[in-house]
């Protein structure tokens, strides 16, 4: 699956200058780093609109796009419950650990979550380190699967090999990662934050009208099987009845507190500049997160309703059948009016990828700088040792992701 001659031309000029814009945030970024704190947390100073994005981007990743609309579209109406417990982590994460960790980590220099359990188990060495270990496998793990979401955006847009669309993500990612440190990460996060935003507002009612509307799409849905306007399963019967109530309640559970602790998330408290905005941060994250989320969820039923309706054609209808994964990209490329959109809408996709690719990387090369080499290995290295160690592991980081993202183990 590729575009048009002319929604690639589109395409690419875009990208271009969303690459463009992106290196330029990073070097603009890199003048204001002096010291590790400016590298590693934007020298704690970042404002409500830059700290809330930023907790929001880190999260939304392949899964916002890709993934949720993966997810409606194989289940229906019982997998709802995802676009709640997904925005619940963001609010999770600033109201049970934002305020307090933000104080601490002020008042005692702490700049990682390692920092804060060594300070409050007093053991600097053992519990750092498995701390610091832990959340680098984590990350990896985490970098991989957004690193294989890009390339299915590249792919599709311009045709390209996986290793092709993975080798160019990889260096304007973690050239912008390298040079900014947060600042760059944390402004990035904004502009593709904006970009997510108004994107999914622009593009999700083109797709839920091109299918017919909400009473169109949830009577393809109950014709297919009426469980699937249901708010869960009762049973798991199929292959894709698997959201039920037990189901539910566990994955509930798993994405509000896992995706709330998880270290390129946790993370960002430390950065905030005033506890005041922990006030409103939570609800506002929320609120941004989860009318995202229920776009790109119902824009998932539309485009079950168009494949099994037929009217993406019978050759794209079959595709997106046996790969749901490309059904939001399916969907955007058959109800969009104009290329411009269509061109617009992989711009989207990538922002919401790239938002926590670039927060993951950097999170690995902090945990390596900061709790290893800086308090383990060279207690007296030099502020722009620790940064050079950091952006070092950046790009091995990336490196690494890729080489595991194009030879899966």
């Amino acid at each position: 699956m590729a575009l048009g001659e002319g929604s690639t031309l589109l395409t690419l000029v875009l990208m271009i200058l969303y690459f463009v814009v992106l290196l330029g945030i990073g070097v603009w970024a890199s003048k204001k780093i002096k010291n590790s704190e400016d590298y590693i947390l934007a020298g704690r100073n970042l404002g409500f609109w830059l700290f809330t994005l930023l907790i929001v981007c880190s999260i939304c990743s392949g899964m916002t796009l890709i993934g949720t609309s993966e997810f409606g579209f194989k289940s229906g109406w019982p997998g709802i419950w995802e676009q709640i417990f997904v925005p619940l982590a963001a609010s999770f994460c600033i109201i049970f650990f934002g305020s307090k960790l933000n104080k601490i980590g002020k008042k005692e220099g702490c700049m990682t979550v390692a920092d804060y359990f060594a300070l409050r188990y007093e053991n600097n060495r053992e519990l750092r380190a498995l701390s610091a270990f832990a959340s680098i496998v984590v990350s990896l793990i985490y970098l991989v699967g957004q690193y294989t979401a890009i390339s299915v955006v590249l792919m599709w847009a311009f045709g390209l090999e996986h290793w092709q669309a993975l080798l160019i993500a990889g260096v304007i990612i973690t050239a912008y990662t390298v040079i900014g440190g947060l600042y760059a990460v944390s402004w990035t996060g904004l502009v593709q934050g904006l970009i997510l935003i108004f994107g999914v507002l622009l593009v999700a009612p083109f797709i839920i009208s091109y299918a017919g509307g909400m009473t169109a799409i949830n009577d393809v849905l109950a014709s297919i099987d009426p469980n699937l306007v249901m708010p869960w399963f009762e049973t798991n019967y199929a292959a894709y009845a698997y959201c039920t109530p037990e189901y539910l309640v566990s994955f509930g559970i798993m994405l509000m507190v896992g995706l709330a602790c998880a270290p390129h998330v946790l993370s960002n408290v430390f950065a905030a500049k005033k506890a005041s905005y922990f006030k409103w941060s939570p609800l506002v994250a929320f609120g941004i997160y989860v009318v995202i989320m229920f776009l790109v969820k119902i824009s998932g039923f539309a485009v079950r309703a168009l494949a099994e309706t037929g009217a993406l054609g019978a050759e794209a209808s079959a595709a997106v059948m046996a790969n749901p994964s490309s059904a939001l990209l399916y969907g955007i490329q058959a109800a969009s009016p104009t290329i411009l959109i269509t061109a617009l809408f992989a711009v989207i996709v990538l922002a919401a990828v790239m938002s926590t690719t670039d927060r993951l990387m950097l999170t690995i090369g902090t945990d390596f700088s900061w709790n290893i080499f800086k308090t383990m290995l060279r207690p007296k290295a030099t502020e722009r040792q620790v940064v050079r160690i950091s952006q070092i592991c950046v790009f091995l980081a990336a490196a690494i992701s890729l080489i595991l993202a194009i030879n899966p183990p």
